[in-house]
């Protein structure tokens, strides 16, 4: 199956990283290389760098950035600081990440991200490390509660991960199907009809395994500090736990003095070192929606470093 991945807000980001023919940008998750190509098509003496932690993704770019002013390296877009060490660059003019998995790691089931179909509990975006089905089949169940209630917000973590517990105990967990048909079993009827049961948890799960929300807040600091003044980081969302990170990210570099409020004068120093591009998150529009639904739940903010 081709990588492809339809890109979300592609005019909207294309326009928010106000693209520098000149300039040196990085999408540091070049999926289908939708946003890259796009970016890359508006350089002349400038160049892209395609970043990605999934080898097939990897590879796709490459085939669709040949002829493009573009480079593409297999690596987690927390890393960016050592793929630009890598390639000899110090400062860029821009940044996207368009968190989250891809349209093709949902659709194709080998990979084992989709209660659709079945497949082996994998998970894993980079195809290396632990996967989905040794969490499941090794964490206690106080550690897979935690998970399904913070990652995927699921209401009926314990009695999910209760019901795992109970199951792993005469067989392995190993199959997407098998681990959302018990996670059906584990919630009342009611709650079975508002969408399929085990989305919550195989979120949960996918941000578990590849340490997503961890990447994020790391990827964004270290993206930050190599931006030029007048540097754009755009990041695209598509739930509150992502979304939130970026927001409260975005804040703390366009956050000035820091001194308690009863001080008769600033003492810390501290100065701003982004603004915001926009002050409100940019969404989809309907068209687009109706076009990819897996847009409904994207959103976009970007900060400009100024310093």
């Amino acid at each position: 199956m081709e990588f492809s991945h339809k890109p979300v807000l592609l005019k909207e980001t294309v326009e928010i990283l106000q693209i520098n023919p000149e300039g040196i940008y990085v999408d540091g998750t070049a999926g289908g290389a939708g946003h890259s190509a796009e970016i890359a098509k508006r350089l002349t003496t400038g160049k892209l760098i395609a970043l990605d932690v999934d080898p097939d993704a990897v590879q796709t770019a490459r085939e669709k950035l040949k002829g493009l002013p573009a480079a593409v390296l297999q690596c987690n877009f927390r890393d960016i600081g050592k793929a630009l060490d890598e390639l000899g660059v110090d400062k860029v003019d821009g940044v996207l990440f368009d968190i989250g998995v891809s349209s093709w790691q949902l659709d194709n089931t080998e990979r084992g991200f989709s209660y659709h179909g079945d497949a082996y509990l994998d998970m894993r975006m980079s195809k290396q490390g632990v996967t989905a089905a040794d969490l499941v089949n090794n964490l206690s169940v106080e550690k897979l509660t935690e998970i399904f209630r913070e990652y995927g917000e699921e209401r009926y973590a314990f009695q999910i991960a209760r019901a795992i517990d109970k199951v792993r105990r005469n067989e392995k967990i190993e199959t997407t199907k098998r681990l959302a048909e018990i996670v059906g079993s584990a919630m009342p009827a009611a709650a079975r009809r508002d969408g399929h049961p085990a989305r919550k948890v195989f979120q949960a799960l996918r941000i578990a395994v590849n340490g997503e929300l961890d990447n994020l807040s790391v990827g964004i600091e270290n993206a930050f500090s190599r931006l030029k003044a007048g540097g754009v980081l755009a990041v695209i969302t598509f739930h509150s736990l992502e979304d939130r990170i970026v927001k409260q990210k975005f804040a703390e570099f366009c956050k000035g003095c820091i001194c308690p409020s009863d001080f008769p004068v600033c003492i810390c120093n501290r100065t701003p070192t982004g603004k915001l591009v926009n002050k409100k998150p940019i969404q989809p529009s309907r068209q687009e929606i109706m076009e990819n639904m897996r847009s409904r739940s994207a959103k976009l903010r970007a900060v400009m470093k100024i310093v």
